[in-house]
């Protein structure tokens, strides 16, 4: 027996898709020199209490400005600057 198909989403898929709005990129307000592994005051901003790094769900920044601050982090607590 044949598989029954929905011909209403068949209809939706002609090749024409629905632009999704824009998000919008976040203000940040420091550069991307200063995500250095010496400025503690702006790490500890993206660090819970707990010492987990916050994913960029919740920091709202840019993948590379995520990536950096991820290498940042965790070369200042090997240098012992942050726990």
């Amino acid at each position: 027996m044949p598989r029954k198909t929905n011909l209403e989403k068949d209809k939706k898929r002609d090749g024409k898709r629905e632009a999704r709005p824009q998000r919008p990129k976040p203000k940040i307000d420091f550069t991307v020199d200063a995500l250095d592994y010496k400025n503690t005051n702006l790490l500890k901003q993206f660090v819970t209490d707990q010492g987990r790094i916050l994913p960029r769900k919740y920091t709202n920044l840019p993948a590379h400005y995520q990536r950096r601050l991820t290498t940042a982090i965790k070369r200042a607590r090997q240098m012992l600057l942050m726990k």
